[in-house]
């Protein structure tokens, strides 16, 4: 008449939500490895991709330039290419400041001057974008400045054949 559950059953459906239960687990375990070790290896391993690719790197820069630093050595200043004033708005939520900036650079040599007269609005479009990619903060201290002449350095450089920039020098700065 009515079926009768014998313990054999009771013991196969405990088993099969037990092995349903183990497998739900070590998936997850599985998952949160996974992303453990993605996570380390998208983020924590700047420092081990640096190394295995320093050489490539190393033959393709020094084929460009020489150094994508700065110079800091004042007292052999190459020949200077004086750029005319910029204006921009600086980044801001208001909108409501502006920089005012008006630069020279340094050259290596003086046969860089006629790829840089060539280049002139592409430099131009270079240090507008670096400049007006700044906030108010970021442009109003020593270090924020050096930063903001690493960069524009450093972008000017990737664009030239014929040789490098040593260094920027501003000649006038002001944000208002």
């Amino acid at each position: 008449m009515a079926e009768e559950i014998t313990d054999e059953e009771v013991v196969e459906k405990k088993s099969g939500g037990n092995m349903v239960l183990i497998l739900i687990v070590v998936l997850l375990v599985v998952l949160l490895a996974g992303g453990g070790l993605a996570a380390f290896f998208l983020l924590g391993s700047d420092d081990e991709a640096m190394t295995s690719q320093p050489q490539q790197m190393a033959k393709s820069s020094s084929m460009k330039r020489k150094s994508s630093k700065r110079s800091s050595s004042y007292l052999t200043i190459g020949p200077m290419y004086p750029m005319s004033q910029f204006v921009v708005n600086l980044l801001s939520e208001g909108g409501g400041k502006y920089l005012k900036v008006a630069l020279d650079i340094e050259l290596d040599s003086a046969e860089l001057a006629s790829e840089l007269d060539m280049k002139k609005s592409l430099i131009r479009d270079i240090i507008i974008r670096a400049l007006s990619s700044k906030t108010f903060e970021e442009v109003s201290t020593m270090k924020g400045k050096d930063r903001l002449k690493d960069e524009i350095v450093n972008s000017i450089n990737d664009v030239l054949a014929d040789g490098q920039i040593n260094n920027i020098f501003f000649t006038d700065f002001v944000v208002q």
